[in-house]
């Protein structure tokens, strides 16, 4: 004799709409005492809900769905906290190979082929180096003392800084 088909029941998808209006301001006031900023607990609420929305049923009961919130919302804070120090430490580690590369101990070489290299400039180019580095003016006030658009001195601060980087670069390969 066959066996009996047994029934399984299938989950009920939960009412994300129900989900969130219940528990956002709860897992949100969470991730604040936890440390987030705002722009980041509101990032992580969604991120939270997302999870939610993927592995929760609707037959779990309040407190358990509000633990299961807020264990998950601080997961997600935890892994972003440690993703930043990562990249934080990525980021100086590389930094330390570029200044022992280009730098040196205190960054003099880099600056004197820096300055060796600004005095080679001539008209407009020293100019806006000499306005927005030497005197800190902002890109309307150079346009304006240099008869030129913003979005020209724009353009001419890129070509210069192209312009001195290819030229400090070349003092640095020459001096290694």
């Amino acid at each position: 004799m066959p066996a009996a088909p047994t029934t399984t029941r299938m989950p009920v998808a939960i009412d994300l709409e129900t989900l969130v209006r219940t528990h956002q301001l709860g897992v949100w006031r969470y991730l604040r005492a936890l440390g987030a900023p705002p722009e980041l607990a509101e990032d992580l609420l969604q991120d939270t809900f997302l999870v939610a929305f993927r592995q929760l049923t609707d037959d779990g009961d309040a407190v358990a769905v509000a633990t299961f919130l807020r264990r998950t919302a601080r997961h997600l804070y935890l892994r972003r906290q440690r993703d930043r120090s990562r990249r934080a430490e990525l980021l100086a580690d590389f930094t330390d190979r570029i200044w022992e590369r280009d730098c040196g101990s205190d960054g003099e070489p880099w600056l004197a082929a820096l300055r060796q290299c600004i005095d080679q400039l001539d008209g407009r180019p020293r100019r806006v180096v000499e306005l927005f580095y030497g005197q800190g003016l902002d890109r309307p006030a150079v346009a304006t003392a240099m008869q030129l658009k913003p979005n020209g001195v724009k353009t001419l601060l890129q070509r210069v800084r192209a312009t001195l980087r290819n030229c400090i670069e070349r003092r640095l390969g020459d001096e290694r």
